[in-house]
């Protein structure tokens, strides 16, 4: 209790006095703790402003406790969980795809030769879904992935062995690159390039879906869908690979041109079915004296059977299914 002051004192003096008492007893008050029972439920508002985040609702459906308890996992839960949280990261992440000219298409390699600085490896892109090739192609390529080894054709392709070249091609010997191009739907397409050894480049051909980009192109009619010929043109010389239809589309002659010269085989066909007739072989190299007199090395039958192969049997004298019985003269383009 306060002391009464005595009646004589002034108010003036008691004013100063007065205010300093009620300063006094207001920071006290401020300064008093609060009691706090673990036992009492918290308030609505104070309880969503401190919610925990890293909880989930099954974590809440029990009053939470002061007293952590550590979660103990065997090796074998350990492991099931880590083996989920890959599962998940894999099935999250997309896989890519690869796809040439709006094409899905995929992967392969095949090597030749011995190891070493010669050996040759090939890395190519085919067709996921088979497609066979365009009719009038000069040339298509496959690969046969029993074989292992990349084939050139110019008849249709069997959908259940060969996978048609499709996209990005890389020919690399003892490591180092010696060509390059791209492959559409089994014909050469864009820009092929030839290396030696040291890099440098021998060779630049541009191809238009197996025809040299300058090639001559003739048709059998005004809509342009019969081809007739193609011959193929570089920086306007003999150049590639060449090919004459007949009017019925089946093919009548095939061959290639290098430096402006016949090389390699040249094929006459019957007329039908794409079956070979005659075979003639040129010099190896466009770049030799030119061979102006081809030598037939193969013959076949209107069955496709070989009845002729130079140097190791002539059978043309027992066949019986050709009209007549001479042999006709052999066409030459």
């Amino acid at each position: 209790m306060l002391r009464k002051l005595p009646e004589f004192l002034p108010m003036r003096f008691l004013r100063p006095h007065i205010l300093f008492l009620v300063l006094l007893v207001g920071s006290v008050g401020a300064c008093s703790k609060k009691t706090v029972s673990f036992n009492s439920r918290p308030e609505a508002a104070t309880a969503s402003l401190v919610a925990d985040t890293l909880t989930t609702s099954r974590d809440t459906t029990k009053t939470p406790s002061l007293l952590a308890k550590k979660a103990v996992l065997t090796k074998a839960e350990e492991k099931a969980a880590k083996d989920k949280e890959k599962l998940a990261q894999r099935q999250g992440k997309k896989k890519k795809k690869n796809i040439f000219l709006g094409e899905r298409i995929k992967k392969g390699f095949t090597k030749s030769g011995p190891k070493g600085k010669n050996q040759v490896l090939e890395v190519f892109y085919y067709l996921k879904t088979f497609e066979q090739p365009n009719a009038y192609a000069t040339t298509v390529y496959y690969f046969n992935p029993r074989k292992r080894k990349i084939f050139r054709a110019n008849t249709e392709l069997n959908p259940a062995t060969d996978k048609v070249l499709h996209g990005p091609y890389k020919k690399m010997q003892g490591g180092k690159v010696v060509e390059t191009g791209y492959f559409a739907k089994g014909t050469k397409h864009l820009r092929w390039e030839r290396f030696n050894r040291d890099n440098v480049l021998l060779s630049k051909l541009h191809y238009e879906m197996g025809f040299p980009r300058d090639a001559n192109v003739t048709y059998y009619d005004a809509a342009q869908k019969l081809v007739k010929e193609v011959v193929p043109y570089v920086n306007g010389k003999l150049e590639g690979d060449y090919v004459r239809y007949q009017e019925n589309g089946q093919r009548d002659w095939d061959g290639s041109f290098e430096n402006g010269k016949k090389v390699g085989e040249w094929t006459k066909y019957w007329g039908f079915r794409n079956r070979r007739h005659y075979v003639y072989e040129y010099g190896a190299s466009g770049y030799d004296p030119e061979v102006t007199e081809p030598v037939l090395i193969k013959e076949y039958n209107r069955n496709g059977v070989l009845v002729y192969e130079k140097d190791k049997f002539d059978k043309r004298d027992a066949v019986t299914d050709r009209p007549g019985n001479t042999r006709p003269a052999t066409r030459r383009n």
